[in-house]
């Protein structure tokens, strides 16, 4: 028997960088939002990059444009040459602690997109912390040979330290999260947004046609109002420790008439700070412990595994979280145009047998988390300015 709660909010605007809104007023377990944002950001502009609450509609959508004028530009061997002189005077350090393959790859060709060389740091043992050197120490060492610090970290809220740490050095470098604890990801939520929006954006709609003038009026409503509004987005599993879900669902705040879809044990369910922040955004949202009863109506799912690595105690090993898988004989049931996303690694969670059905995002969504990374560091350093001048004398007519 299916569990349900739904809920819906009060109506606000998005927080958006440089606004004074508090988020405490209203947000259990957020406290202080707004000023967090602003520590994070220069100039209203997002320098650091810690949390999804930094990014509004606008600053989400322009990412998104960024990041097709990237693979666009790329694509050719003219345009690649041009996109490696942009950053190819600024250094990266990859700080990843935390085991991590795509993420830590996803940055590493974003780096080499923009030109910008790199090194890395993925384990403590080959670091001076075996002398007994403090981790911030080691950070404010790296600070001085680089101009940018990628970082993944299993300590919750330890991205947002550094960054703090480092607006008290003499030289500041923006500092971006690859993924902190059970907190936050939020560049890999910008990825998903942007996989979203490309998969909406490509359905059919109607009196629409197949030419290249449709074509083209499809990809210029990629990021039109209404791309979101009654769109039914599912996520299903491990959603109270999955960090990736909870970024996400801070950025569907930015877009009203969404539908979010919750589907999970009842022990693992979306936290209530997260429903908190989707009633205060009128966000409309369902909780589910039934996947099979809901994906029929669904026009994206967002699977995630059995995050266990969390686990001290055991305790998911009581799970069935068969329940709560994607299968193949699912698929009958799927809209046409449904788009089925997973932030990886997968378990038996999603069916490998639905990989090859064009509902499988799951790959572009791979390859998009690399131009949007790339679309992200050039923003920081403002040379998505230089991309959009490129695009515009190059590649429209």
């Amino acid at each position: 028997m299916a569990t349900t709660e739904t809920g819906t909010g009060t109506g606000a605007q998005a927080l958006g960088p440089g606004s004074d809104e508090d988020d405490a007023a209203r947000t259990p377990n957020t406290p202080e939002t707004a000023r967090r944002v602003a520590s994070l950001n220069r100039n209203e502009k997002v320098f650091h990059v810690v949390l999804a609450q930094q990014f509004d509609r606008q600053a989400i959508e322009q990412l998104c444009r960024t990041a097709d004028m990237i693979r666009a530009i790329g694509h050719a061997r003219e345009g690649a040459q041009f996109l490696r002189t942009l950053l190819s005077h600024r250094r990266a350090m990859l700080y990843f602690i935390q085991p991590s393959t795509r993420t830590f790859l996803s940055f590493t060709a974003a780096c080499q997109v923009v030109g910008m060389p790199y090194n890395e740091v993925r384990d403590r043992s080959t670091s001076s912390e075996v002398k007994g050197e403090s981790e911030d120490d080691t950070i404010r060492v790296l600070s001085q040979y680089f101009d940018l610090i990628i970082m993944r970290h299993p300590g919750e809220g330890f991205a947002e330290h550094v960054a703090h740490l480092l607006n008290d050095m003499p030289r500041t470098i923006p500092v971006i999260n690859g993924g902190s604890g059970k907190d936050q990801h939020p560049t890999q939520a910008l990825l998903d947004i942007y996989t979203l929006s490309r998969s909406f954006a490509a359905a059919p709609r109607p009196g629409g046609g197949d030419s290249k003038r449709g074509s083209e009026r499809k990809v210029a409503g990629r990021y039109s109002p209404d791309l979101f509004v009654g769109k039914t987005i599912a996520f299903v599993g491990d959603l109270q420790r999955g960090r990736t879900v909870r970024s996400l669902a801070y950025l569907l705040c930015r877009y009203p008439g969404v539908r979010l879809l919750f589907v999970s044990p009842p022990e693992l369910q979306i936290g209530e700070d997260i429903l908190e922040y989707l009633r205060r955004y009128d966000i409309s949202y369902e909780t589910s412990d039934d996947l099979r009863s809901h994906i029929g109506d669904c026009d994206a799912v967002y699977m995630t595994r059995l995050q266990d690595e969390w686990d001290v105690a055991g305790e998911s090993k009581k799970i069935d979280y068969d329940r709560f898988s994607l299968s193949e004989d699912m698929a009958k049931q799927f809209k046409p145009n449904m788009a089925i996303l997973h932030p990886l690694p997968r378990r038996h969670e999603l069916d490998q047998r639905l990989d090859v059905l064009p509902q499988a995002k799951y790959w572009d969504q791979v390859r998009n988390g690399m131009w949007m990374r790339a679309a992200l560091i050039a923003t920081i350093f403002n040379s998505d300015v230089a991309i959009r001048d490129h695009y515009h004398d190059h590649y429209t007519f």
